[in-house]
C-alpha cells in the first residue's frame, strides 16, 4: 500500500478490481464504509463474479477473467479523448515529457526489440534519448511526436468501448459509467482509491495488472494524496513482511538484489544497482544502495565481513534464471532436486498443477516440514484413491515433520497491507516438542556449522563466518532478532535511528533498511500504542512504526504543487509555509531542502518522476498490453491474432502438453477466497469447516440449464491437468459474457477445499490450474484457466 488502511475513509471514489475486500478483508473493508457513510463516497466493483463487495457497492461492471489491461487501457484513453486528465501533476510529476529513442516501436503486439527464438526482448530500444551529459531529454510542451505523452496517446487509442467491450466482455453502458466514476477524481478536490489482491496478481502478466491501474493514478493525481494510491490488500497478516524480507528468490531483505552471476564482484554489484540521475539536480535515493547492501552483509557475516574481501560478497549465491518455488518444483518432478525444507506454505494444496506437485515431492530423498499442525504436503505420500493417488511403495522420500510454534504462542512483529509495524505479545506457552521456526533453524544452523568443522566440505567459509551472537545461541530472543534488523554502529553498538546513518564503509550493520527505525536507543517503537489523531485524517504517528521512516503515505511530496502549496488544501499532508515544511505526516523528501528543491517526489526514480512509460522494468514491455489467458476461452486475441499470449512467458519442458484448448475445455475457470475459511489455515479448524463444510463450483444459470445441472448435484470438473468431483452451485452471481461474437461462460471454485476437521479425503482446485506464470514474478495463472463440467456420481 502507498497508502493504509485508515486512509481509504478519506476517498471519494473506490474501486476494487483484482480483489474482494468485504469477504476476503472483512475487518479492513470496514474503512471502505466509513467512506462512504461520512464522505459520501462512491464505491466501484468489477469482477468476474457479483460477490460480496459488489452487493455493497454504488456500481457494480462484470469482466471477463484476465482481461483487466483491456479494461483499464481503455480507461485511459477515456480520460485522454475526455480531457479529464490532472494535467498540472501530470506535466510535473510524471515522464510524459520525456522523449524516447528512436528505434523504440511497437505493432502488431510486439515491442521493438523482441527475439522469438529466445522468446525474450532486447529492451535497449525502451529508454530515454540522452543529451550529452547522460541525462534525459524532454519537451515540456508535450508537442515532440516520441515524447512518452503522445507516444502513451497512440498506444492506447486501440482501447476505444467498443474493443475494450468486445474484448472484456463488460456490457458497454457498465464501462462507460465506471470510466466516468473514475474520471471525476481528476479534479484537485477530489481522489479516487484502488484496491487489489490476487484477483490481480494470480494471472500470466499480473504485474502489468497493477502497472496499468497506477498509470491511472498518476493520470488522475492521486498517488501522494490522502485517500489514493496504488493498495494492495496482503492475503493474510505477515504477507507484506515476509515480501520486504526477500520473498523472491531473486530478492534480499529491504528490496535488494541478489546478485546474479553476471555481476562476479562487489564492484559489478553496486555498479549495477545504482543508478545514476536521469534529470540535473533528482535526488536518486537509489544512490544509498552501496549502504544498504554492505550493512547487510555486515549483519550476514559480522567480523567476517570486511573491505579487504569484499564484506564477504562472494560468499552471496549468484542466480543464473528465475528460481521460484514454481522453478524448483519442476527441477524435483525431473530428479534435479535432492531435498526440500517447507516452511510457511502447503505446497500440495498451493502449488498449480497438485498432480505435477506429487510426483516432483515423490522424486526426493528427504522432505523437511515446518508446521504447526499437520499438512496434505507433509502426508503426501499417502494414497487416496480418486483424490491423492500416489504409490506409496515407490516413493522413497523420507519425511520429517518439526511442529513449530503459531504466532500466538511467540512474540515479534507483524508487518500489515499498510506497512505497519505492530508488536504483537505471546499469547500462550508452545504445546508438547513444538518450537519457534526461529529455533529450529537456529538449530539446523549450528549443526551446518559443527559439520563443517569437524567434517569439511565445499565452500565452508560462509557457514563459519555467519553472524551469530545471540544470548541463546541456538534460540535468538525476538528482541535480538529485531535490533539487527533495525540496524546498529558495529563499533558501540548503538541502534541507529534511521536508514540515513547508515554506511557502505561497513562501520554498520543492517539486516532490513527499510526497518530501520523501528527499534531505535529510545526503545521498540512497534509497540507504541499511542492513537491519538489530531488531523483527524487518520495519520496516528504514535501508533506503531510504518517504514520507511514511520511515513503513512508514501510520495506525499506529490500532494503539493511544484511550489509546496497542497492541491487541495482540505487534504494537507505536507505544506511549505513561512520558510519552512509543516506537515501531519514524516516528509517522503528531504524536508530541509526548498520546493524546487525538491520537486521529483518519486525519488525511488532516478529521473524523480511517475512512470507512464516503464523503461527496462517488466519483461512484457514498458507499456502494458492485453495479452490473452495462457488458457484463452476465444482462442485468439481480438487485438493482435499473430501474438495470442505474452510474447515472453517461461515455459518448462512438457508444460505445452498440459494446455488445453477452448474445443476441449470450452469454459473458462476462476478461483477466489471465502470468508469462512482463511486461506488453508483453517483446514483443522472444525468451527470453520462446519460453517462451510465442502468446496463447490459456481456457474451461472444458462449454462447449468445447457447441462442439465441442478443446484447441489454431483458435477465433474476437469482440464488438461486432472479433475474434481464437487457440488454445483447454480447462481446469478455469474453470468454468460459476449466476447468476440462468442458467449463466454465462466465458472468459480473457492480455494479452499481441504477441510481435515471433518472429513480425510477433498479436492482442491489446485488440481485444475496452470503452472504458466507472471515472466516477472512466476506467479501461476490461478484466476484464469479452461475447465469442462458435466454431471457425475458423488463421492
Amino acid at each position: 500500500m502507498t497508502n493504509h488502511w485508515i486512509d481509504i475513509k478519506n476517498s471519494n471514489v473506490i474501486v476494487i478490481m483484482g480483489g474482494n475486500a468485504a469477504e476476503a478483508h472483512p475487518v479492513g473493508f470496514g474503512w471502505v464504509t466509513e467512506a462512504m457513510q461520512h464522505n459520501n463516497a462512491k464505491l466501484i466493483v468489477v469482477d468476474p463474479r457479483f460477490n460480496r463487495s459488489a452487493a455493497l457497492a454504488d456500481h457494480y461492471a462484470p469482466i471477463r477473467s484476465g482481461t483487466d489491461i483491456a479494461f483499464l487501457l481503455g480507461v485511459i484513453r477515456y480520460l485522454i479523448d475526455t480531457k479529464q486528465v490532472n494535467y498540472d501533476y501530470v506535466k510535473a510529476y510524471t515522464n510524459a515529457s520525456y522523449i524516447i529513442r528512436e528505434d523504440f516501436d511497437f505493432h502488431d503486439g510486439l515491442f521493438s526489440g523482441f527475439d522469438e527464438e529466445k522468446g525474450a526482448y532486447n529492451t535497449e530500444s525502451w529508454y530515454y534519448e540522452l543529451d550529452e551529459q547522460g541525462y534525459a531529454k524532454v519537451d515540456d510542451t508535450l508537442q515532440h511526436p516520441r515524447c512518452v505523452w503522445n507516444l502513451l496517446k497512440q498506444h492506447v487509442e486501440r482501447y476505444d468501448f467498443k474493443t475494450v467491450s468486445n474484448v472484456t466482455g463488460t456490457p458497454i453502458d457498465d464501462y462507460q459509467t465506471v470510466c466516468e466514476m473514475i474520471g471525476s477524481t481528476h479534479t484537485k478536490n477530489r481522489v479516487a482509491t484502488f484496491m487489489y489482491a490476487l484477483g490481480w496478481t494470480h494471472h500470466s502478466k499480473g504485474a502489468q495488472n497493477i502497472r496499468t491501474m497506477a498509470m491511472v493514478q498518476l493520470l488522475l493525481g492521486n498517488i501522494g494524496q490522502l485517500g489514493g494510491g496504488v493498495n494492495a490488500l496482503r492475503g493474510h497478516a505477515n504477507v507484506q513482511g515476509s515480501t520486504d524480507m526477500g520473498l523472491l528468490a531473486q530478492s534480499l531483505p529491504g528490496y535488494l538484489k541478489l546478485p546474479s552471476d553476471k555481476e562476479p564482484t562487489l564492484a559489478a554489484h553496486l555498479t549495477a544497482h545504482t543508478p545514476k540521475p536521469l534529470r540535473p539536480g533528482q535526488t536518486n535515493y537509489w544512490q544509498n544502495y552501496p549502504k544498504f547492501f554492505v550493512s547487510l552483509l555486515k549483519s550476514f557475516w559480522g567480523d567476517a565481513a570486511t573491505a579487504e574481501n569484499d564484506f564477504g560478497y562472494d560468499w552471496l549465491p549468484k542466480w543464473d534464471q528465475m528460481y521460484d518455488f514454481g522453478k524448483h518444483i519442476d527441477m524435483m518432478y525431473r530428479g534435479q532436486v535432492n531435498g526440500l525444507l517447507v516452511q510457511g506454505v502447503n505446497a500440495i494444496n498451493s502449488m498449480p498443477n497438485r498432480n505435477k506437485t506429487l510426483k516432483a515431492l515423490s522424486q526426493l530423498k528427504y522432505l523437511v516440514v515446518l508446521d504447526n499442525l499437520s499438512s496434505e504436503t507433509a502426508t503426501f505420500w499417502q494414497n487416496e484413491p480418486g483424490f491423492n493417488e500416489v504409490n506409496t511403495a515407490e516413493i522413497q522420500t523420507e519425511v520429517f515433520r518439526l511442529p513449530t510454534t503459531c504466532f500466538a504462542e511467540e512474540e515479534g512483529s507483524i508487518v500489515n497491507s499498510g506497512r505497519w509495524m505492530q508488536w504483537h505479545w505471546k499469547g500462550a506457552n508452545a504445546p508438547g516438542e513444538a518450537m519457534a521456526d526461529s529455533e529450529i533453524v537456529s538449530g539446523i544452523m549450528l549443526e551446518l556449522k559443527k559439520l563443517y568443522r569437524d567434517e569439511g566440505g565445499v565452500l565452508p567459509e560462509p557457514v563459519a563466518a555467519v553472524n551469530w551472537h545471540y544470548a541463546i545461541e541456538h534460540n535468538p530472543s525476538s528482541e535480538e532478532l529485531t535490533k539487527e534488523l533495525n540496524g546498529y554502529d558495529v563499533a558501540t553498538r548503538r541502534q541507529v535511528s534511521g536508514f540515513g546513518e547508515l554506511k557502505a564503509d561497513g562501520s554498520t550493520a543492517c539486516g532490513c533498511w527499510l526497518y530501520a527505525g523501528s527499534w531505535t536507543e529510545e526503545g521498540n517503537n512497534m509497540a507504541r500504542r499511542d492513537n491519538h489523531d489530531p488531523s483527524g485524517k487518520g495519520i496516528t504517528p504514535g501508533w506503531t512504526f510504518s517504514w520507511p521512516m514511520n511515513r503513512r503515505v508514501l510520495y506525499n511530496r506529490a500532494s503539493c504543487d511544484i511550489n509546496g502549496k497542497p492541491w487541495d488544501p482540505e487534504r494537507t499532508i505536507v505544506e511549505w509555509k513561512d520558510g519552512k515544511w509543516h506537515g501531519i505526516d514524516v516528509g517522503d523528501f528531504n524536508m530541509k531542502l526548498t520546493p524546487q528543491e525538491t520537486a521529483s517526489p518519486f525519488i525511488m526514480q532516478p529521473e524523480g518522476v511517475g512512470r507512464l512509460f516503464a523503461l527496462k522494468l517488466l519483461k512484457e514491455g514498458p507499456f502494458p498490453e492485453h495479452y490473452e489467458p495462457v488458457e484463452s476461452p476465444i482462442g485468439t486475441n481480438p487485438l493482435h491474432p499473430k501474438v495470442v499470449h505474452s510474447p515472453v512467458l517461461r515455459w518448462f519442458e512438457g508444460v505445452r502438453e498440459t494446455l488445453g484448448t477452448k474445443d476441449e475445455f470450452p469454459y473458462a475457470c476462476t478461483t477466489y477466497s471465502l470468508t469462512e475459511h482463511f486461506n488453508f489455515w483453517t483446514t483443522h479448524c472444525r468451527l470453520a469447516a462446519i460453517s462451510m463444510p465442502e468446496t463447490f463450483v459456481e456457474m451461472n444459470e444458462v449454462l447449468a440449464a445447457e447441462k442439465g445441472i441442478k443446484n447441489g448435484d454431483w458435477v465433474k470438473v476437469s482440464s488438461k491437468r486432472g479433475h474434481i468431483i464437487t457440488k454445483a452451485l447454480v447462481t446469478k452471481r455469474l453470468r454468460p459474457l459476449q466476447v468476440n461474437g462468442q458467449v463466454v461462460h465462466t465458472l468459480g471454485i473457492p480455494r479452499h477445499g481441504s477441510h481435515n476437521a471433518l472429513i480425510k479425503k477433498a479436492y482442491t482446485c489446485n488440481v485444475l490450474t496452470t503452472e504458466m506464470g507472471d515472466a516477472n514474478t512466476g506467479v501461476p495463472e490461478y484466476k484464469a484457466f479452461l475447465v469442462n463440467v458435466e454431471k457425475a456420481e458423488g463421492i
